[in-house]
């Protein structure tokens, strides 16, 4: 198995993404807009990724967060609220909001479950600071670590209802960044002791199945490199000062704040301890390069592969479906109200 998560060019497999698939064994896949017309069409295409790798618990990913956020939208598929709404209920009753993230979160899920995706890339578990870029701003749930825990920890538990693996991200954190790291490298200068606020969550959440890194430099911990690309943050911040022992996938190669060539970065990361290595773009050079240079999955990745995965069933069918789902946006609503 290439431990690499594939982007793909379009609404169908083309044939040399088939013979690449077929040859390396990718580790998983992640959809994006380009891949998406309609439920019908979606559904092909994880069925054919599914066939091709012969594995029916694929990790099939997408970013469908809810707010601005969201791959699935309008007219097929319903708009979903962004995390801070759910912070504005806990702070009127914890034990409300609480409830609406699980009921949220698991109709989203099963959404994804309708149409063979199995991972879905939330919780945003970073802690927006004031003047940080606002790349995270609504995406986040609000601005106090406990409360970004708890509706994480909500989050999840409402995947996992669902049969959907989520992804705590980004690891260590996003959210004193003042800038977006699609765009350039972000440098956050603060002490360590000032960072361990960033990390509360993800300590609080350390037991996640799957978490995305963050390419940002940290002083306090590695000055040269992002965490992506460094064996100290990952070793040492990630693995053992947070706890994290789930599969750990960078973000996506082929953001500004990553120089070189995406194969060079791949295994860059791989050598910093990283487990899997993000490809969005599916462009065929740059997966042809990870597939030529990157060394197979090693036995703790497929370990970790196989507990996060653990969490996947097959999905109801569509009628239940559409039921499951009214009843939880129902109860959403009414916690959400206060009624």
């Amino acid at each position: 198995m290439l431990p690499a998560i594939f982007g793909l060019s379009g609404l169908t497999l083309t044939a040399e993404e088939v013979e690449l698939i077929r040859r390396v064994d990718p580790l998983g896949f992640i959809l994006f807009a380009r891949n998406i017309e309609n439920p019908q069409q979606v559904k092909l295409l994880t069925d054919a990724l599914k066939h091709h790798t012969g594995r029916d618990n694929l990790p099939i990913l997408i970013d469908q967060e809810g707010g601005r956020v969201a791959r699935l939208g309008p007219p097929h598929w319903r708009t979903w609220p962004p995390a801070l709404e759910f912070a504005h209920v806990y702070d009127q009753s914890p034990e409300r909001g609480r409830a609406a993230v699980v009921c949220n979160y698991q109709a989203l899920a099963l959404d994804l479950a309708a149409l063979g995706i199995s991972v879905n890339c939330a919780p945003v578990l970073d802690v927006p600071e004031p003047g940080a870029h606002d790349i995270i701003g609504d995406r986040a749930f609000g601005s106090e670590p406990q409360v970004v825990a708890a509706l994480g920890a909500a989050l999840l538990e409402g995947f996992a209802k669902a049969g959907v693996v989520g992804v705590i991200k980004h690891i260590p954190g996003h959210g004193r960044a003042l800038a977006d790291s699609h765009e350039a490298l972000p440098r956050v200068t603060v002490s360590a002791e000032a960072l361990s606020r960033d990390l509360a969550p993800f300590k609080a959440l350390a037991n996640a199945p799957m978490a995305m890194t963050a390419h940002i430099v940290y002083d306090a911990w590695d000055d040269q490199r992002c965490a992506t690309l460094s064996p100290a943050v990952i070793r040492e911040v990630i693995r053992e000062q947070i706890g994290f022992d789930g599969l750990l996938m960078t973000d996506d190669l082929d953001m500004k704040a990553l120089e070189g060539p995406v194969p060079l970065s791949g295994c860059q990361s791989l050598a910093a301890g990283c487990d899997v290595v993000l490809n969005c773009w599916g462009r065929m050079s740059d997966m042809r390069g990870l597939a030529e240079q990157l060394p197979v999955a090693t036995a703790a990745c497929q370990r970790r592969l196989s507990e996060a995965m653990s969490i996947w069933v097959p999905p109801p069918s569509a009628p239940e479906i559409a039921a499951l789902q009214a009843d939880l946006l129902a109860e959403r609503d009414r916690l959400m109200q206060g009624a």
